[in-house]
């Protein structure tokens, strides 16, 4: 993608008035070795990997302890009774709160080995002082609760202009612009879910920057660049030379064997004219032919 990028950005800014001839353009570039969705199945990984993730936090009482749905929803509705206001990505979290704080209304709701369990979970929740459980608030109130979105932020977009360079790739556009709106949209996750997806975030993203970097040095984008062009030069030289190859199967006159050649573009066409040169000839050979002597002679007279 670094080397192909600036080609695919001159193509677009070239022809930008023009969809019909950039989009040929750009499948000659595919011709050449580009491939625009070579990076899509690790990026579709990922989300499933994250969707799974959210949904453990969403859930944790219905999918790492598996309590039932009847005995969460009468939870639930003790909370509204309690006059809690609660979404359905956090009430798990107030559930927990309100068993570890001994509220009996909510408690109820869960067989003694449940309460035990929930309140044993809740407990160990804390990381470095700050509940995993709890949604981050808007408030400086909270300090501690804001350490761990603010670092998810800050920590996404280092990673993704750290990973950006290190990939070679030019920023431009669309991409420029995707590299700030993300951290924004994280900022809406991060402040509308448990402090747990923050934390999961910084680590995802401490994580791939040291992988950006790693992979710099065992790929390095510039000599990567020096290959590509180095490759579609060498399919532009025979591409005009006409030396494109193709494998056929021939019967070796020694042996009499049938073995596979490559030959030319050039010799692939006179084989192909001398064999409908073959198939003329049997096809007319039977038929009767006036020789153009007599038919001049014809003529003359």
């Amino acid at each position: 993608m670094s080397a192909f990028q600036p080609m695919v950005a001159e193509i677009q800014k070239k022809y930008r008035d023009k969809p019909e001839k950039q989009q040929e353009e750009l499948m000659k570039l595919q011709e050449q070795g580009y491939k625009p969705t070579a990076g899509c199945m690790p990026m579709l990984v990922n989300f499933l990997v994250m969707f799974g993730v959210i949904e453990v936090v969403y859930r944790p009482l219905q999918r790492i302890f598996h309590i039932g749905a009847d005995a969460l929803t009468a939870a639930g509705e003790a909370l509204t009774a309690m006059g809690i206001s609660f979404t359905t990505v956090t009430r798990d979290t107030n559930i927990i709160a309100q068993v570890i704080a001994g509220e009996s209304t909510v408690s109820s709701c869960f067989t003694p080995d449940q309460v035990a369990t929930i309140t044993e979970f809740g407990q160990h929740m804390d990381f470095f002082g700050i509940d995993l459980t709890r949604v981050p608030q808007y408030s400086l109130a909270a300090e501690n609760l804001l350490i761990l979105p603010v670092l998810a932020i800050v920590t996404m977009f280092l990673s993704t202009h750290i990973s950006m360079k290190a990939s070679g790739q030019e920023m431009q556009g669309s991409m420029k612009l995707t590299m700030y709106m993300m951290p924004l949209m994280y900022v809406f996750f991060c402040f509308t879910v448990p402090s747990a997806f923050s934390l999961y975030y910084v680590v995802s993203n401490i994580l791939m920057t040291v992988q950006s970097l790693l992979m710099k040095k065992i790929y390095d984008p510039e000599k990567m660049k020096a290959e590509v062009a180095a490759e579609m030069a060498a399919r532009k030289k025979e591409q005009k030379r006409g030396v494109k190859s193709t494998t056929i199967k021939v019967t070796d006159e020694k042996t009499g064997e049938v073995v596979e050649k490559n030959i030319s573009a050039s010799e692939m066409n006179k084989r192909r004219l001398e064999y409908a040169r073959k198939l003329d000839e049997e096809r007319y050979k039977d038929e009767r032919t006036v020789p153009l002597s007599e038919l001049e002679n014809k003529k003359e007279d």
